[in-house]
């Protein structure tokens, strides 16, 4: 079945830009549409944003403007470009396929 495995995350100030990436593993339904969802201790999961079969994409409303999704078919990834961070911004993001999730990749904003 498919694994997923984000990276990219990391600690950056106020205003900048990280992009985060999610590698679909064994993946045979390569077309399916994928999402990246965010968590913070005591806060509920937050969608960010998602990306279906035929490039549609939507944001959750706090990150539209700042935050792309995009996907590579080819590569079998899925992107998460954000700019002009905020410290609330800060969470681990997780992307999702299905059911399926990856273990998360930590992003802090000072």
């Amino acid at each position: 079945h498919v694994q997923l495995v984000e990276s990219g995350g990391g600690s950056v100030e106020a205003g900048g830009s990280l992009k985060l990436s999610c590698v679909a593993v064994q993946d045979t339904t390569k077309r399916n549409a994928m999402a990246w969802f965010r968590q913070s201790p005591g806060k509920e999961r937050e969608a960010v944003a998602s990306i279906h079969n035929d490039g549609t994409t939507k944001y959750g409303d706090s990150v539209k403007g700042r935050f792309t999704i995009s996907r590579d078919n080819a590569k079998n990834t899925l992107y998460l470009q954000l700019n002009s961070l905020k410290t609330e911004d800060t969470a681990m993001y997780y992307c999702s396929k299905g059911d399926t999730k990856g273990q998360g990749t930590q992003v802090t904003v000072s």
